[in-house]
């Protein structure tokens, strides 16, 4: 049976769709008491009355995470409205996909802001109160492209990289305060609204890689961290092996890694340059799911994609092989 959370209370960053939403009404089933933040006022209060038919309390704060000042605000309403607060998900992102030089300069810093210096500000926030009561639990959304590289995505990856590092540094300085866990979550690709609010400029319709998972997935994920933290967790047996596959053979997975995207991850029909929900919010698509396991039923991980992943760790391991058989003899 899953473990209940009456008496906690949980700040949700992007909560108002995908993955904060579905997390949002993960811990309000379990009893929690929600403080619901994102840009959509309108999407936020539906979330609010999901989570209280769940079970749960809820609060809701706009709040726009590149701002210091709102996250802070954000770290205030909660504590004046329930007097502590237990776990701090930095999950609200964005995603901007096309060629570097295709990229605008201001949506490129909008992805970077809003996916690393949204962490970063939630992290400021939140620490002075866990610093003061001795514990808590924040959870980082990053990503399987925390560890890869992702052709098309160099905002989007740049600002997972800089996620892990952040927060690998900052569990490091908080070494000797056993009680305030750093974790982090990693999802492979996930069903939800990220992939219509992504900025495109590829002039292709884009779509998530398979298999897909359901942010319900992820959701459970987060909640298993605050129940007992540990560093990092991966969703999906994608990130593993293509971490795996570019600590080994980095040159080779590249290479796979960039030859699978052109192959998968478009749809096979023309789209115009748009910011999408990066500079400002969109009113379409309020849901945890982006629909996308409706259209392409969910499968797990298919024999082409593992070969993206494996091809480069097998190759690589012929010459080791090789080399190792030759100093036997």
């Amino acid at each position: 049976m899953a473990k209940r959370f009456d008496g906690t209370v949980v700040v949700i960053t992007g909560a108002s769709s995908g993955i904060g939403r579905a997390t949002a009404l993960e811990f309000a089933g379990r009893g929690a008491a929600v403080v619901l933040a994102a840009r959509r006022l309108a999407a936020l209060h539906e979330v609010a009355e999901a989570c209280v038919e769940a079970g749960g309390r809820a609060m809701v704060v706009p709040t726009d995470v590149t701002s210091q000042e709102a996250m802070r605000r954000l770290a205030d309403r909660a504590l004046d409205a329930f007097g502590r607060i237990d776990v701090w998900v930095n999950n609200a992102g964005v995603m901007a996909l096309g060629a570097f030089e295709d990229t605008p300069d201001d949506v490129f810093e909008r992805v970077v802001r809003t996916n690393f210096f949204g962490v970063v500000h939630g992290c400021r926030a939140v620490l002075p109160h866990f610093l003061d009561r001795g514990e808590g639990v924040v959870v980082n959304t990053a990503s399987m492209a925390a560890n890869v590289g992702q052709r098309y995505a160099t905002a989007y990856v740049g600002s997972k990289f800089a996620v892990r590092g952040f927060s690998e540094s900052l569990r490091q300085e908080l070494v000797d305060e056993p009680g305030i866990h750093i974790c982090m979550v990693m999802p492979a690709a996930v069903d939800t609204p990220l992939w219509q609010h992504a900025a495109n400029y590829t002039g292709r319709a884009v779509q998530p890689m398979e298999p897909i998972h359901r942010p319900e997935e992820v959701a459970t994920a987060i909640a298993a961290l605050a129940q007992a933290p540990q560093r990092e967790l991966f969703v999906g047996a994608e990130g593993r092996l293509a971490a795996l596959s570019n600590a080994v053979a980095p040159a080779l997975a590249e290479r796979s890694m960039a030859h699978g995207i052109d192959r998968n991850m478009f749809a096979n029909r023309p789209a115009r340059a748009t910011s999408g929900g990066v500079l400002r919010a969109m009113a379409e698509h309020q849901g945890a799911s982006g629909g996308w396991t409706a259209r392409r039923p969910e499968r797990r991980l298919s024999w082409a994609n593992l070969t993206l992943f494996l091809l480069p760790i097998l190759l690589a391991s012929r010459p080791l092989a090789a080399r190792v058989s030759a100093r036997a003899s």
